[in-house]
């Protein structure tokens, strides 16, 4: 099939299944996920596997705006006027839930994982510290919509939309972690503290220097250029997240990381910073995100969730645990309202976004070629799971806060 008809369906197919979603109160991309899943070469043969398996120079750009978005909601002043409340629970509940996923993988992979030549240090850790690390993100679209059709407003509320709004930093904070030391114990068998120990640094604090580099360096365009028109900063930013990207990937970087940096330090010290991010949410959102989830479902592979279903099951189950249990503890240390302690968590629910890109990401470093499928089986399985019942949970949750009327 024409590569350019391929890209015509793959956009208007996962056009219309988003606004199905939308019609039947679901998050959009909960449609686009479908869509893909509907295309799926190995459900029917509409779309080429040829084409799906050439599809990283796509999920890389979309990546590249997604993290540069994340990091633009890192607001010096906004995360301060949040207070320590919001600040706390993010904290506690993105880390519980990482944590707590981690060691209930660590129990479960050896049970349900089996093939030759799998280990603990080549096959279980490295999956359960990665699936872990996707257990922080929140995705706040879909508790934002309920928020909206329902005008909801209170304190539960606020805490919500603040939590979710940081914690995809976190997880790919978490992430990034994660991703080096897995590769870590994959390539190297055997324990040095270079390898073990200061790589996964190195890496980390050389991602937040490239990041800073580059945001100083596109802050420094946008204020001696003279032109300001929409379309120019579309150009501008989109050619500095591909240079971000693509140096982050040639220095051994993480590149996520690096351009949320350089989102961070866009939005903190860019006097354009309202109108940059504005562009982007108006003219680039949407596209961006049909492709991205729309091809996200094509590359999950059934035979691989048929076989680890229940490993979806217990994602879902334990990162709830975690996200609850974190709440608890940050409501507690930060003493906020037994009513956020109680009814904050049904709103954390929600999830896409982000972790289905890490996911992917992962697929495309040949270290993790035997765990890929596995890993992005789980979080495809999940994000569907997630963005069907986080609607519902949210606005129970709001309703029983007093915060719908």
């Amino acid at each position: 099939m024409q590569p350019l008809i391929t890209v015509g369906i793959i956009i208007l197919i996962g056009f219309i299944f988003g606004e199905i979603a939308n019609k039947i109160r679901l998050p959009k991309v909960t449609g686009y996920i479908c869509a893909g899943i509907l295309l799926n070469p190995g459900l029917f043969n509409i779309i080429p596997q040829d084409f799906v398996i050439h599809t990283d120079l796509v999920t890389n750009i979309a990546l590249s705006f997604i993290t540069f978005s994340v990091g633009g909601t890192l607001f010096y002043s906004h995360i301060k006027r949040m207070g320590k409340g919001i600040s706390y629970i993010t904290i506690c509940e993105a880390e519980c839930a990482f944590l707590i996923v981690i060691l209930g993988f660590l129990l479960l992979s050896p049970v349900f994982i089996h093939f030759p030549g799998a280990s603990w240090l080549t096959t279980f850790i490295p999956i359960s510290i990665l699936v872990g690390s996707l257990a922080s993100p929140t995705d706040p679209t879909a508790t934002l919509a309920v928020v909206h059709e329902y005008k909801a407003k209170g304190d539960v509320t606020s805490t919500i939309m603040g939590v979710a709004a940081f914690d995809d930093a976190l997880g790919i904070i978490n992430y990034s972690f994660a991703f080096t030391i897995a590769g870590v114990l994959i390539l190297h068998k055997n324990f040095s503290v270079h390898s073990s120990l200061l790589q996964p640094f190195i890496i980390i604090f050389g991602s937040i220097f490239v990041g800073c580099m580059f945001g100083v360096v596109l802050n420094w365009v946008t204020m001696i250029t003279k032109k300001e028109t929409e379309g120019t900063l579309i150009v501008v930013i989109f050619g500095f997240l591909s240079l971000c990207f693509g140096v982050a990937k040639v220095l051994g970087v993480d590149a996520l990381l690096t351009t949320m940096v350089m989102g961070i330090v866009v939005v903190n010290f860019n006097p354009l910073r309202a109108k940059i991010f504005k562009v982007l949410e108006r003219y680039t959102e949407e596209l961006i995100f049909i492709l991205f989830f729309t091809l996200s479902g094509m590359h999950l592979k059934f035979s691989v969730l048929a076989n680890f279903y229940i490993l979806v099951f217990f994602f879902v189950v334990l990162r709830t645990i975690g996200k609850f249990l974190g709440v608890i503890i940050g409501s507690h240390i930060s003493k906020t309202s037994r009513k956020i302690r109680k009814y904050t968590t049904g709103g954390l629910i929600p999830q896409g976004g982000i972790v289905v890109g890490l996911a992917l990401l992962i697929k495309q470093n040949p270290a993790f070629d035997t765990i890929a499928d596995i890993i992005i089986g789980i979080i495809i399985g999940a994000t569907i799971i997630h963005e069907l019942i986080g609607p519902i949970s949210a606005r129970l949750s709001l309703k029983k806060a007093g915060d719908i009327k």
